[in-house]
């Protein structure tokens, strides 16, 4: 937005609250009032009961995740994703204040309850839990080279099939766990300085994984904001996007037949009715395919050739790629990287190549897949006008994932990069991995004390749980 922008928010502003822009008290809005401002171009948002109207606000420099909140409090989603101090960038949206007596939906016990999990917070920043170890995420950058160097000399040095299958695998952990250092970075987790987590996010993401910064952002902080929720209009962008995979999956009723709107008879098409029928069945192989699927969008965000979904294509369409330059040359420079590798630096038959190509690039999708999916697919889905509080929301949706059925728990520490904390990090998702575990025993016993359910299961038992909701909602 430019200064253009700023113009027209400030002359908005004061034709929404002159009493403000006047120097007298400011104007005050109910709850009501609030939940009418849900779209982009019409948003209000409640920050510790000041109103702000951020319609429009493209400049956001999260992006249009800002948009996730629109009509609702963002109080406890702000504090997880912003630096102290980022407060005072919202200041010249204000509009009014909030009638705390209007939220009627909130009693005695939720209040006291909100402001438990945000003392809860305080003390984690007390104790350090918030600052990184730059030797452990040396070690971890280091450790994925390794892994990196070793499938491509498998490669180069030997020409035993079951070598190169080998490598192809490896190569499919590889981008798995490149996923998990660049989630790391982009969360500033590491750095302080923003810029510093974005540029390791871009080598990680584009160059070493294939995956579009931006994309990535735009896609993953939007399910952090609102996880397994449903949009409260086709209009608005509050809904959660890791979900929105109709027609192949389905994880609620309401959205199995979400695309009955869409048809002229208000009925399902064929299609849809097939694949929602066999879901159960039709996961698995799905997975096998999810990395094909963010490569093409990462591919298509970093050159401008579309956009995954609305609220990106928004995004994309009003503020550009936050580093256009880097994004397109990393994208470029890991396929080069890429088709050297699957090629056997030219020795490899076209057949031969796509075989490797193939099992590295699907492996992956499956392996990453398995672990996020886990985190969330089958727990609990929401309406956006119905949603819970921040803490319930993130950790009703969310499921922890442990050791068991003869996996040790080093191995599912190490396969899920931070994520089998899933409860933990949604609820804090810039504390390093490397401190959830100590956080862990905090947050569960804080759940207990409250009441709130908190789900932990090992891999075995939670793709059972995966799979029998899929089975249900068909």
């Amino acid at each position: 937005m430019g200064k253009g922008g700023e113009a027209s928010i400030g002359a908005k502003m004061a034709a929404a609250n002159p009493a403000s822009a006047s120097g007298k008290a400011p104007a005050k809005y109910t709850w009501e009032e609030v939940k009418k401002h849900i779209t982009p171009e019409d948003a209000w948002v409640v920050y510790q009961n000041k109103v702000y109207d951020v319609s429009n606000w493209h400049d956001h420099p999260g992006g249009a995740v800002i948009f996730t909140h629109a009509g609702d409090d963002m109080t406890d989603i702000f504090a997880a994703f912003h630096a102290q101090g980022s407060q005072a960038m919202i200041k010249k949206f204000f509009i009014g204040d909030l009638i705390p007596e209007s939220v009627t939906h909130k009693d005695e016990r939720q209040l006291a309850f909100e402001k438990g999990y945000r003392d809860l917070r305080a003390k984690l920043i007390m104790m350090g839990m918030f600052k990184s170890s730059k030797l452990y995420y040396a070690y971890k950058c280091l450790f994925n080279m390794g892994m990196w160097a070793t499938a491509c000399a498998m490669v180069y040095y030997s020409d035993s099939i079951a070598v190169h299958i080998g490598s192809a695998l490896l190569m499919g952990l590889f981008w798995q766990q490149c996923g998990w250092l660049a989630h790391d970075f982009l969360h500033h987790q590491v750095f302080k300085k923003r810029k510093y987590g974005d540029l390791v996010g871009v080598f990680w993401g584009d160059l070493m994984q294939g995956y579009s910064m931006q994309w990535w952002k735009n896609k993953h902080n939007g399910h952090h904001a609102v996880p397994n929720l449903h949009n409260s209009t086709a209009q608005s962008q509050d809904g959660d996007p890791d979900i929105d995979t109709m027609p192949l999956l389905a994880w609620s009723l309401k959205q199995a037949q979400s695309f009955r709107e869409l048809r002229a008879d208000g009925k399902d098409s064929p299609f849809v009715k097939f694949m929602i029928k066999w879901q159960a069945f039709t996961y698995f192989p799905i997975l096998l395919l999810a990395r094909l699927s963010w490569l093409n969008e990462s591919f298509k965000t970093a050159f401008g050739l579309g956009a995954a979904s609305a609220n990106a294509a928004l995004e994309m369409k009003r503020k550009g790629l936050q580093y256009p330059y880097l994004e397109k040359m990393g994208i470029t420079l890991h396929w080069a990287w890429v088709i050297a590798v699957s090629s056997g630096f030219g020795r490899f038959s076209v057949p031969y190549s796509l075989m490797y190509f193939l099992i590295s690039t699907c492996s992956c999708g499956l392996f990453l897949a398995l672990v996020f999916g886990l985190g969330h697919n089958g727990m609990a889905t929401y309406d956006a006008t119905t949603r819970p509080d921040f803490w319930k929301l993130q950790v009703t949706t969310t499921r922890n994932i442990t050791g068991g059925h003869g996996i040790p728990q080093f191995f599912v520490d190490w396969l899920c990069g931070g994520l089998q904390y899933q409860v933990d990090h949604h609820l804090f998702p810039m504390m390093p991995r490397h401190n959830l575990a100590r956080t862990h025993e905090l947050i569960e016993s804080f759940c207990k004390e409250w009441g709130v359910k908190y789900h932990e299961t090992d891999l075995v038992d939670g793709t059972v749980e995966v799979l029998q909701h899929l089975q249900k909602v068909s």
